[in-house]
């Protein structure tokens, strides 16, 4: 009988729950959010039907019912990561509390499709607010969007008070060999880059169904970091330049389109055929169909074997977006100068240490010997050696010329730390970020930041992601959302990029903002581009 009355009281208080929570209709469904203090939350609404595994989900069938969307949904499947183990706590602290770089807590499902919305919690349909969709980082292996709750809600606090309010949106998509295997047989079927193409799926339930929440179609902005900025980059290249309608700018945050290469080449292939080999599959006369066909947990303990971004090969990824003539139809470095690419208001920046977080994964590397096999085996296969006698000077094995950069011969954790960081900070963000603005700015309104502002953490300086960590873009985010101008109205003005006098908005280790010229390691951010030029991927 009490264990009755109990069941019957936890029914009772879960429908008033809901019946009590902030509603909108989706077609012919009532879905139930939840509020606290200023914000209305909508959570975990599946925008996509379960995907089958390694093919291209559909948009959702109309809503029927009800939808409870009180909580976060079921994480898309990560891949384990190990963090390095560098005996400084402060670097340990930032990896631990850093969500793009650790695994997220939670469960996981290959049916992991869902949308998130934070919005103000006055908003009326009639509202018609701006919305800023974001796409989280990770290096393609690992995040999700719970973990950034608090960042989506202090961004929305803030619009409101600077009377500028937005609409903020969150999405999953398919990580890691989940959602970026490669290889001739997914080619075959058209169902490379899934990940992107579940961000894509996104944002068409966005221009579908926002209004119903206050916000306006017409008026979205994505917004990403890390890996998920380079997504919203690629997102520009996709279907010949065209953006459907879908979105209205772009606010990218470390990370730039890269040079992609073809899906069945490379590591596309090379990446397929481990994961093969290694689930037993080698023996199938449909290997494809075998892989498919895996208990998720066999397949997970293979994709967890395979590197990850603090592996010796670091951001040399196994997994990651490729030409694969569905949702890239060339490399970015053919698409740009071409002009093929959406025709939208963008905004990219950097931190100045970049590198550093990933140069943490090659502390072994300690000789010049140790450092040309890395860069050449590693980084640049297929350039010729004979081509490469003009990086080893540009890259010095000088700690004061390395990353962080301007910090003498302190946090040379390795004799070739430093070198190794400036490397990848230059070869993954600081060069594709000028690449992209010199061509960019020639079609369309741009501008770029850099920020200083942790220069002066031990070990890693101003290190990937602390732009994000501190916020130091958060009012420049909303009055771009807002106006499509990152400008603020406070302290020096945000002049566009222009290749002719191509000026940043600079965030020193302390103080104001201030005007610089995109003009710092010329000689070896030329070099490594021009290179990338003379040698692209084979298609």
């Amino acid at each position: 009988m009490i264990t009755d009355l109990i069941v019957l009281f936890s029914l009772v208080s879960l429908v008033r729950g809901i019946t009590s929570a902030p509603t909108v209709k989706l077609d012919s469904a009532i879905v139930y959010g939840t509020v606290n203090d200023s914000l209305t939350k909508f959570l975990g609404i599946p925008f996509a039907k379960p995907p089958a595994r390694f093919t291209a989900a559909e948009l959702v069938a109309p809503y029927r019912g009800t939808v409870d969307a009180r909580k976060y949904g079921f994480l898309c499947p990560q891949q384990q990561v190990s963090p390095p183990e560098t005996g400084i706590d402060e670097i340990t602290a930032i990896i631990n509390g850093t969500p793009e770089l650790r695994v997220a807590p939670g469960v996981e499902s290959e049916d992991c499709l869902t949308i998130n919305i934070i919005r103000p919690a006055f908003t009326s349909v009639k509202g018609r607010l701006p919305v800023v969709v974001w796409i989280h980082g990770g290096a393609y292996q690992i995040g999700d969007t719970a973990s950034y709750d608090e960042m989506g809600s202090k961004l929305v606090k803030r619009s409101i008070s600077l009377r500028k309010p937005m609409i903020y949106v969150s999405t999953n998509f398919r990580l890691s060999a989940y959602g970026f295997l490669g290889g001739q047989e997914i080619f075959q079927e058209g169902n490379g880059n899934l990940g992107l193409r579940d961000q894509r799926l996104a944002l068409k339930w966005v221009n579908r169904y926002i209004n119903a929440f206050g916000g306006d179609k017409t008026k979205v902005t994505l917004w990403g970091q890390s890996s998920g900025s380079i997504s919203t980059g690629l997102q520009i290249f996709s279907n010949g330049g065209d953006n459907e309608g879908l979105f209205r700018a772009v606010f990218m945050m470390s990370g730039s389109p890269l040079p992609i290469g073809n899906i069945t080449k490379g590591n596309g292939q090379t990446g397929y055929d481990g994961l093969v080999a290694d689930t037993g599959c080698s023996g199938s006369n449909d290997t494809l169909t075998c892989l498919r066909s895996l208990p998720f947990p066999v397949l997970k303990a293979a994709v967890d074997r395979t590197q990850n971004l603090f592996s010796y090969q670091s951001l040399a990824l196994l997994w990651h977006p490729s030409v694969d003539g569905v949702f890239m139809e060339n490399n970015t470095q053919t698409l740009l100068p071409q002009g093929k690419f959406a025709n939208v208001p963008i905004v990219s920046g950097t931190c100045d240490d970049e590198g550093t977080l990933f140069g943490l994964s090659s502390l072994n590397i300690t000789t010049e010997e140790q450092f040309r096999q890395y860069i050449s085996s590693v980084w640049l296969p297929r350039i010729p050696a004979s081509e490469l006698e003009q990086l080893w000077s540009l890259y010095p094995s000088n700690s004061a010329s390395g990353s962080p950069f301007d910090t003498g011969e302190k946090n040379a954790l390795t004799p070739q730390f430093k070198r190794v960081s400036a490397f990848i900070g230059d070869s993954i963000q600081h060069g594709p970020r000028r690449f992209l603005l010199q061509e960019a700015s020639k079609r369309t309104k741009v501008w770029s930041y850099l920020t200083k502002r942790a220069k002066n953490t031990t070990g890693i300086g101003a290190y990937h992601g602390s732009d994000l960590v501190l916020g130091v873009a958060d009012d420049n985010l909303i009055h771009f959302v807002s106006d499509l101008d990152p400008n603020t109205g406070v302290g020096v003005y945000w002049p566009p990029y222009i290749s002719e006098s191509p000026r940043l908005y600079t965030f020193p280790e302390v103080g104001r903002p201030l005007i610089t010229l995109d003009t710092y390691r010329a000689s070896e951010i030329n070099y490594l581009t021009n290179l990338s030029l003379a040698h692209p991927f084979v298609l």
